[in-house]
Protein backbone atom coordinates (compact mmCIF):
# COMPACT_ATOMS: atom_id res chain seq x y z
CA UNK A 1 0.00 0.00 0.00
CA UNK A 2 1.25 3.35 -0.86
CA UNK A 3 -0.04 6.41 0.74
CA UNK A 4 0.74 10.20 1.76
CA UNK A 5 -1.13 9.29 4.98
CA UNK A 6 1.29 9.27 8.18
CA UNK A 7 2.71 5.65 8.89
CA UNK A 8 0.11 4.90 12.13
CA UNK A 9 -2.63 6.04 10.10
CA UNK A 10 -0.93 4.25 7.05
CA UNK A 11 -0.78 0.72 9.55
CA UNK A 12 -3.66 1.14 11.09
CA UNK A 13 -6.01 1.54 7.82
CA UNK A 14 -3.68 -1.61 6.52
CA UNK A 15 -4.41 -3.97 9.15
CA UNK A 16 -8.42 -2.68 8.58
CA UNK A 17 -8.56 -4.45 5.41
CA UNK A 18 -6.12 -7.01 5.83
CA UNK A 19 -3.39 -5.94 4.02
CA UNK A 20 -1.04 -6.07 6.98
CA UNK A 21 -2.04 -8.80 8.83
CA UNK A 22 0.96 -9.06 11.37
CA UNK A 23 0.21 -9.15 14.93
CA UNK A 24 3.83 -7.55 15.63
CA UNK A 25 4.99 -4.76 14.67
CA UNK A 26 6.35 -3.80 10.81
CA UNK A 27 10.36 -4.03 9.99
CA UNK A 28 11.60 -0.36 9.16
CA UNK A 29 14.10 -0.24 7.05
CA UNK A 30 17.33 -0.34 9.26
CA UNK A 31 15.83 -3.74 10.29
CA UNK A 32 16.29 -5.05 6.79
CA UNK A 33 20.28 -6.64 7.87
CA UNK A 34 19.86 -6.79 11.63
CA UNK A 35 16.51 -9.58 11.02
CA UNK A 36 19.11 -11.50 8.17
CA UNK A 37 16.56 -10.39 5.08
CA UNK A 38 19.33 -10.16 2.80
CA UNK A 39 19.55 -14.12 3.53
CA UNK A 40 16.25 -14.81 2.94
CA UNK A 41 16.27 -12.92 -0.25
CA UNK A 42 18.72 -15.30 -2.06
CA UNK A 43 16.44 -18.27 -1.32
CA UNK A 44 13.54 -16.73 -2.97
CA UNK A 45 15.12 -14.58 -5.55
CA UNK A 46 14.02 -16.46 -8.27
CA UNK A 47 10.57 -17.30 -7.76
CA UNK A 48 7.85 -14.93 -8.46
CA UNK A 49 5.50 -16.48 -6.47
CA UNK A 50 7.58 -16.69 -3.19
CA UNK A 51 8.22 -13.94 -0.46
CA UNK A 52 9.96 -13.14 2.59
CA UNK A 53 7.49 -13.71 5.09
CA UNK A 54 6.57 -10.23 7.35
CA UNK A 55 5.49 -7.05 6.90
CA UNK A 56 7.70 -3.84 6.33
CA UNK A 57 6.71 0.02 6.93
CA UNK A 58 8.48 2.48 4.97
CA UNK A 59 8.10 6.51 5.05
CA UNK A 60 8.74 8.86 2.42
CA UNK A 61 11.62 10.31 3.92
CA UNK A 62 13.66 6.70 3.74
CA UNK A 63 13.28 6.63 -0.15
CA UNK A 64 16.47 8.90 -1.43
CA UNK A 65 18.82 6.86 0.58
CA UNK A 66 17.37 3.37 -0.62
CA UNK A 67 20.18 1.44 -2.27
CA UNK A 68 19.53 -1.45 -4.75
CA UNK A 69 19.88 -4.09 -2.81
CA UNK A 70 17.49 -2.90 -0.21
CA UNK A 71 14.84 -2.25 -3.15
CA UNK A 72 15.68 -6.32 -3.92
CA UNK A 73 14.28 -7.27 -0.33
CA UNK A 74 11.83 -4.62 -0.30
CA UNK A 75 9.84 -5.77 -2.98
CA UNK A 76 10.42 -9.43 -1.90
CA UNK A 77 8.55 -8.56 1.16
CA UNK A 78 4.86 -10.30 1.84
CA UNK A 79 3.18 -7.24 3.12
CA UNK A 80 4.47 -3.45 2.44
CA UNK A 81 3.18 -0.04 3.54
CA UNK A 82 4.80 3.06 2.31
CA UNK A 83 3.89 6.31 4.30
CA UNK A 84 4.01 9.59 4.04
CA UNK A 85 4.80 9.53 0.56
CA UNK A 86 5.12 12.54 -2.44
CA UNK A 87 3.68 12.12 -5.77
CA UNK A 88 7.29 11.83 -6.97
CA UNK A 89 8.47 9.12 -4.36
CA UNK A 90 5.61 7.27 -5.44
CA UNK A 91 6.56 7.21 -9.21
CA UNK A 92 9.92 5.98 -8.01
CA UNK A 93 7.76 2.94 -5.93
CA UNK A 94 6.18 2.22 -8.59
CA UNK A 95 9.17 1.91 -11.28
CA UNK A 96 11.50 0.06 -8.49
CA UNK A 97 8.45 -2.25 -8.10
CA UNK A 98 8.48 -2.77 -12.35
CA UNK A 99 11.98 -3.10 -12.64
CA UNK A 100 11.52 -6.52 -10.41
CA UNK A 101 8.38 -7.60 -10.95
CA UNK A 102 7.05 -6.82 -7.62
CA UNK A 103 3.95 -5.24 -9.05
CA UNK A 104 3.18 -8.44 -10.74
CA UNK A 105 4.04 -10.84 -7.82
CA UNK A 106 0.74 -13.15 -6.35
CA UNK A 107 0.51 -13.51 -2.49
CA UNK A 108 -1.32 -16.06 -1.48
CA UNK A 109 -1.86 -16.27 2.57
CA UNK A 110 -4.02 -18.74 4.46
CA UNK A 111 -7.90 -18.65 4.56
CA UNK A 112 -7.32 -15.43 1.86
CA UNK A 113 -7.89 -15.53 -1.94
CA UNK A 114 -5.11 -14.58 -3.91
CA UNK A 115 -4.90 -10.83 -4.83
CA UNK A 116 -2.36 -8.79 -7.33
CA UNK A 117 -0.71 -5.68 -6.53
CA UNK A 118 -2.03 -3.08 -9.24
CA UNK A 119 -1.63 0.82 -8.83
CA UNK A 120 -4.64 2.58 -8.89
CA UNK A 121 -5.20 6.31 -9.44
CA UNK A 122 -8.34 8.20 -9.93
CA UNK A 123 -8.96 11.12 -12.51
CA UNK A 124 -9.30 13.69 -10.02
CA UNK A 125 -5.53 13.12 -8.69
CA UNK A 126 -2.58 14.73 -9.77
CA UNK A 127 -0.59 14.26 -13.12
CA UNK A 128 2.25 12.33 -11.65
CA UNK A 129 0.21 9.94 -9.58
CA UNK A 130 -1.82 9.06 -12.72
CA UNK A 131 1.09 8.48 -15.04
CA UNK A 132 2.63 6.11 -12.36
CA UNK A 133 -0.95 4.44 -11.67
CA UNK A 134 -1.38 0.99 -14.07
CA UNK A 135 -5.39 2.07 -13.46
CA UNK A 136 -6.41 5.65 -14.00
CA UNK A 137 -10.65 5.09 -12.58
CA UNK A 138 -12.77 7.78 -14.65
CA UNK A 139 -15.29 6.56 -12.66
CA UNK A 140 -16.67 4.88 -9.46
CA UNK A 141 -14.20 1.16 -7.74
CA UNK A 142 -16.90 -0.73 -9.38
CA UNK A 143 -15.62 -0.22 -13.03
CA UNK A 144 -12.87 -1.98 -11.82
CA UNK A 145 -14.06 -5.69 -11.32
CA UNK A 146 -16.03 -5.44 -15.09
CA UNK A 147 -12.88 -4.45 -16.71
CA UNK A 148 -11.07 -7.38 -15.15
CA UNK A 149 -13.71 -9.32 -16.34
CA UNK A 150 -13.89 -8.52 -19.64
CA UNK A 151 -10.17 -8.15 -20.01
CA UNK A 152 -9.92 -12.03 -19.00
CA UNK A 153 -12.52 -12.72 -21.35
CA UNK A 154 -10.74 -11.03 -24.47
CA UNK A 155 -7.45 -13.12 -23.27
CA UNK A 156 -9.22 -16.70 -23.44
CA UNK A 157 -10.89 -15.24 -26.72
CA UNK A 158 -7.56 -14.49 -28.55
CA UNK A 159 -6.21 -17.82 -27.54
CA UNK A 160 -8.98 -19.09 -29.24
CA UNK A 161 -8.78 -17.54 -32.19
CA UNK A 162 -5.22 -18.63 -32.39
CA UNK A 163 -5.90 -22.04 -31.21
CA UNK A 164 -8.28 -22.28 -34.30
CA UNK A 165 -5.92 -20.33 -37.31
CA UNK A 166 -3.17 -22.40 -36.57
CA UNK A 167 -3.70 -26.27 -37.64
CA UNK A 168 -5.00 -24.79 -41.11
CA UNK A 169 -3.76 -21.43 -41.49
CA UNK A 170 0.21 -23.01 -41.15
CA UNK A 171 0.59 -26.37 -39.97
CA UNK A 172 -2.06 -28.08 -42.98
CA UNK A 173 -0.19 -25.18 -45.27
CA UNK A 174 3.48 -26.02 -44.58
CA UNK A 175 3.27 -30.07 -45.00
CA UNK A 176 2.21 -29.89 -48.78
CA UNK A 177 5.29 -27.26 -49.83
CA UNK A 178 7.10 -29.85 -47.24
CA UNK A 179 6.41 -33.11 -48.75
CA UNK A 180 7.03 -31.10 -52.79
CA UNK A 181 10.17 -30.28 -51.57
CA UNK A 182 11.81 -32.91 -49.48
CA UNK A 183 9.82 -35.95 -51.12
CA UNK A 184 9.17 -35.28 -54.38
CA UNK A 185 5.30 -35.35 -54.08
CA UNK A 186 3.42 -33.04 -56.53
CA UNK A 187 1.80 -30.08 -54.62
CA UNK A 188 -1.54 -30.80 -53.06
CA UNK A 189 -2.35 -27.01 -52.07
CA UNK A 190 -1.37 -24.53 -55.16
CA UNK A 191 -0.41 -20.56 -53.74
CA UNK A 192 -3.57 -19.41 -54.34
CA UNK A 193 -5.50 -21.28 -52.48
CA UNK A 194 -3.63 -21.52 -49.83
CA UNK A 195 -4.34 -17.09 -49.64
CA UNK A 196 -7.48 -17.98 -49.89
CA UNK A 197 -7.73 -19.55 -46.71
CA UNK A 198 -5.63 -17.63 -44.60
CA UNK A 199 -7.44 -14.50 -45.97
CA UNK A 200 -11.02 -15.41 -46.55
CA UNK A 201 -12.25 -18.75 -45.56
CA UNK A 202 -10.38 -19.41 -41.75
CA UNK A 203 -10.60 -14.97 -41.40
CA UNK A 204 -14.52 -15.27 -41.34
CA UNK A 205 -14.77 -18.03 -38.88
CA UNK A 206 -12.34 -16.89 -36.58
CA UNK A 207 -13.94 -13.66 -35.82
CA UNK A 208 -17.43 -15.38 -34.63
CA UNK A 209 -15.12 -16.23 -31.98
CA UNK A 210 -14.55 -13.28 -30.50
CA UNK A 211 -18.38 -13.16 -29.60
CA UNK A 212 -17.63 -16.41 -27.09
CA UNK A 213 -19.03 -15.72 -24.11
CA UNK A 214 -17.67 -16.64 -20.90
CA UNK A 215 -17.84 -20.31 -20.07
CA UNK A 216 -17.88 -19.65 -16.45
CA UNK A 217 -17.14 -17.16 -13.56
CA UNK A 218 -13.62 -15.50 -14.82
CA UNK A 219 -13.35 -13.62 -11.32
CA UNK A 220 -13.12 -16.72 -9.52
CA UNK A 221 -9.40 -17.78 -11.05
CA UNK A 222 -6.49 -16.63 -9.97
CA UNK A 223 -4.22 -13.71 -11.71
CA UNK A 224 -1.59 -15.19 -14.13
CA UNK A 225 1.92 -14.25 -14.36
CA UNK A 226 2.82 -12.11 -17.14
CA UNK A 227 6.52 -13.93 -17.44
CA UNK A 228 5.29 -17.22 -17.41
CA UNK A 229 1.40 -17.64 -18.57
CA UNK A 230 1.83 -15.90 -21.73
CA UNK A 231 -0.96 -15.73 -25.04
CA UNK A 232 0.54 -18.48 -26.51
CA UNK A 233 2.09 -21.01 -25.06
CA UNK A 234 3.30 -24.90 -24.99
CA UNK A 235 -0.29 -26.69 -24.36
CA UNK A 236 -1.91 -24.13 -27.07
CA UNK A 237 1.21 -25.36 -29.86
CA UNK A 238 0.73 -29.39 -28.79
CA UNK A 239 -3.75 -28.62 -29.08
CA UNK A 240 -2.83 -27.01 -32.40
CA UNK A 241 -0.47 -28.62 -34.39
CA UNK A 242 0.01 -32.08 -32.70
CA UNK A 243 -3.21 -32.59 -32.14
CA UNK A 244 -6.16 -30.97 -34.50
CA UNK A 245 -3.18 -29.99 -36.90
CA UNK A 246 -2.13 -33.65 -37.38
CA UNK A 247 -5.96 -34.97 -37.82
CA UNK A 248 -6.00 -31.64 -40.41
CA UNK A 249 -2.94 -33.06 -42.16
CA UNK A 250 -3.60 -36.69 -42.47
CA UNK A 251 -6.95 -36.59 -43.49
CA UNK A 252 -6.67 -33.77 -46.50
CA UNK A 253 -3.75 -35.54 -47.68
CA UNK A 254 -5.68 -38.86 -47.81
CA UNK A 255 -8.61 -37.06 -49.54
CA UNK A 256 -5.66 -35.73 -52.01
CA UNK A 257 -4.14 -39.31 -52.67
CA UNK A 258 -7.69 -41.00 -52.90
CA UNK A 259 -8.48 -38.87 -55.52
CA UNK A 260 -5.26 -39.18 -57.45
CA UNK A 261 -5.89 -43.04 -57.30
CA UNK A 262 -9.46 -43.05 -58.32
CA UNK A 263 -9.51 -40.54 -61.20
CA UNK A 264 -5.83 -41.13 -62.18
CA UNK A 265 -4.72 -44.42 -61.24
CA UNK A 266 -2.16 -43.20 -60.00
CA UNK A 267 -1.14 -44.98 -56.45
CA UNK A 268 0.44 -42.93 -53.14
CA UNK A 269 3.74 -44.61 -53.76
CA UNK A 270 4.09 -43.46 -57.30
CA UNK A 271 3.50 -40.06 -56.40
CA UNK A 272 6.00 -40.24 -53.32
CA UNK A 273 9.55 -39.08 -54.61
CA UNK A 274 8.28 -38.53 -58.46
CA UNK A 275 9.66 -34.97 -58.82
CA UNK A 276 10.35 -34.56 -62.36
CA UNK A 277 8.87 -37.48 -63.51
CA UNK A 278 5.63 -36.13 -62.89
CA UNK A 279 4.95 -34.95 -66.84
CA UNK A 280 3.69 -35.63 -70.28
CA UNK A 281 3.15 -40.21 -70.37
CA UNK A 282 3.22 -40.24 -66.56
CA UNK A 283 1.38 -43.67 -66.29
CA UNK A 284 0.01 -42.65 -69.64
CA UNK A 285 -1.58 -39.31 -68.92
CA UNK A 286 -0.56 -36.26 -71.31
CA UNK A 287 0.97 -33.34 -69.07
CA UNK A 288 -2.57 -31.57 -69.86
CA UNK A 289 -4.19 -34.65 -67.96
CA UNK A 290 -1.96 -34.39 -65.80
CA UNK A 291 -2.08 -30.86 -64.65
CA UNK A 292 -6.01 -30.89 -64.84
CA UNK A 293 -5.90 -33.75 -62.44
CA UNK A 294 -3.22 -32.00 -60.18
CA UNK A 295 -5.64 -28.86 -60.22
CA UNK A 296 -8.65 -30.79 -59.16
CA UNK A 297 -6.23 -32.60 -55.99
CA UNK A 298 -5.52 -29.71 -55.20
CA UNK A 299 -9.15 -27.91 -54.73
CA UNK A 300 -10.04 -31.19 -53.50
CA UNK A 301 -7.58 -30.52 -50.13
CA UNK A 302 -8.61 -26.90 -50.00
CA UNK A 303 -12.03 -27.86 -49.99
CA UNK A 304 -11.64 -30.52 -47.16
CA UNK A 305 -9.67 -27.99 -44.94
CA UNK A 306 -12.06 -25.97 -45.01
CA UNK A 307 -14.87 -28.29 -43.69
CA UNK A 308 -12.60 -29.34 -41.04
CA UNK A 309 -12.09 -26.71 -39.60
CA UNK A 310 -16.00 -25.91 -39.58
CA UNK A 311 -15.33 -28.78 -36.92
CA UNK A 312 -12.13 -27.09 -35.45
CA UNK A 313 -14.31 -23.66 -34.87
CA UNK A 314 -16.98 -26.01 -32.63
CA UNK A 315 -14.17 -27.56 -30.91
CA UNK A 316 -11.90 -24.71 -29.88
CA UNK A 317 -14.88 -22.83 -28.21
CA UNK A 318 -14.83 -25.10 -25.26
CA UNK A 319 -11.47 -25.67 -23.85
CA UNK A 320 -12.58 -28.51 -21.84
CA UNK A 321 -16.06 -28.05 -21.73
CA UNK A 322 -18.65 -30.58 -23.80
CA UNK A 323 -20.43 -28.71 -26.74
CA UNK A 324 -23.67 -30.03 -24.92
CA UNK A 325 -21.88 -28.35 -21.96
CA UNK A 326 -21.79 -25.05 -24.15
CA UNK A 327 -23.40 -25.32 -27.11
CA UNK A 328 -23.27 -23.51 -30.21
CA UNK A 329 -26.74 -21.88 -29.54
CA UNK A 330 -25.19 -19.32 -26.86
CA UNK A 331 -23.11 -17.85 -29.89
CA UNK A 332 -25.15 -16.80 -32.96
CA UNK A 333 -22.21 -15.97 -34.74
CA UNK A 334 -21.26 -19.24 -34.79
CA UNK A 335 -23.22 -20.46 -37.72
CA UNK A 336 -22.16 -16.97 -40.02
CA UNK A 337 -18.38 -18.16 -40.39
CA UNK A 338 -18.89 -21.88 -41.97
CA UNK A 339 -21.60 -20.30 -44.40
CA UNK A 340 -19.48 -17.58 -45.39
CA UNK A 341 -16.15 -19.96 -45.97
CA UNK A 342 -18.15 -22.44 -47.78
CA UNK A 343 -19.62 -20.08 -49.97
CA UNK A 344 -16.27 -18.70 -50.69
CA UNK A 345 -15.14 -22.64 -51.11
CA UNK A 346 -18.01 -22.48 -54.13
CA UNK A 347 -17.26 -19.56 -55.76
CA UNK A 348 -13.34 -20.40 -55.75
CA UNK A 349 -13.55 -23.55 -57.03
CA UNK A 350 -16.58 -23.06 -59.34
CA UNK A 351 -16.09 -19.88 -61.19
CA UNK A 352 -15.18 -20.21 -64.52
CA UNK A 353 -12.63 -17.16 -64.54
CA UNK A 354 -10.97 -18.10 -61.82
CA UNK A 355 -10.48 -21.56 -62.90
CA UNK A 356 -8.37 -20.14 -65.91
CA UNK A 357 -6.83 -17.29 -63.94
CA UNK A 358 -5.50 -19.40 -61.10
CA UNK A 359 -5.55 -23.06 -62.10
CA UNK A 360 -8.88 -24.10 -59.80
CA UNK A 361 -10.97 -27.15 -60.99
CA UNK A 362 -14.51 -27.82 -60.73
CA UNK A 363 -14.73 -30.22 -57.48
CA UNK A 364 -16.88 -33.24 -57.84
CA UNK A 365 -19.93 -33.31 -55.48
CA UNK A 366 -18.76 -36.77 -53.65
CA UNK A 367 -15.66 -34.83 -52.39
CA UNK A 368 -17.80 -32.16 -51.10
CA UNK A 369 -20.02 -34.96 -48.86
CA UNK A 370 -17.19 -37.49 -47.88
CA UNK A 371 -14.93 -34.25 -45.79
CA UNK A 372 -18.17 -34.19 -43.72
CA UNK A 373 -17.88 -37.29 -41.69
CA UNK A 374 -14.63 -36.74 -41.06
CA UNK A 375 -15.37 -33.33 -39.78
CA UNK A 376 -17.15 -34.97 -37.25
CA UNK A 377 -15.24 -37.57 -36.50
CA UNK A 378 -12.23 -34.70 -35.68
CA UNK A 379 -14.90 -32.86 -33.30
CA UNK A 380 -15.89 -36.55 -31.72
CA UNK A 381 -11.67 -37.04 -31.00
CA UNK A 382 -11.76 -33.79 -29.78
CA UNK A 383 -14.60 -34.36 -27.08
CA UNK A 384 -12.97 -37.78 -25.91
CA UNK A 385 -9.89 -35.76 -24.68
CA UNK A 386 -11.91 -33.49 -22.87
CA UNK A 387 -14.13 -36.17 -21.79
CA UNK A 388 -10.90 -37.72 -20.45
CA UNK A 389 -9.42 -34.16 -18.79
CA UNK A 390 -12.50 -33.43 -16.87
CA UNK A 391 -12.61 -37.13 -15.68
CA UNK A 392 -9.37 -37.65 -14.77
CA UNK A 393 -8.42 -33.72 -13.87
CA UNK A 394 -4.92 -34.53 -12.50
CA UNK A 395 -3.98 -37.51 -15.62
CA UNK A 396 -1.67 -36.81 -17.98
CA UNK A 397 -4.45 -35.58 -20.45
CA UNK A 398 -5.45 -33.25 -18.44
CA UNK A 399 -1.79 -31.72 -17.93
CA UNK A 400 -1.03 -31.02 -21.24
CA UNK A 401 -4.51 -30.20 -22.04
CA UNK A 402 -5.04 -26.54 -22.77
Amino acid sequence: MVTGDFRLTACAIAQQIGLLSSRSDPDRVRDIEQKGRYHQLEQVRDDLLAFIEGSLLVEGKEIPDLKSEQWGVICKYEEVVFARTTPEQKLRIVTELRSRGGHRRRLQRRARPQRRQCGIAMVSGSKVAMEAADLVLMGDLSSVIEAIRLGRLVFQNLQKVISYLLPAGSWSEDWPVLLNVFFGCPLSLSSFLMIIICCFTDLFCCLTLIFEKEQFDLLTIPPRNPKHSHLINGKIYGQSYLFMGTMDKVTTHAMFFYYMWTAAGIPITSMFFAFANYSDGFYGWSQDELNNFLSTGQCIYFVTLVILQIGNLNSVRNKRLSTFQNGPHKNPALFLGPIISLAIAIFVTMEPGLQILFGTATVPIKFWLLPIPLAVGLKLMDEIRKLAARTWPKGPIAKVAW
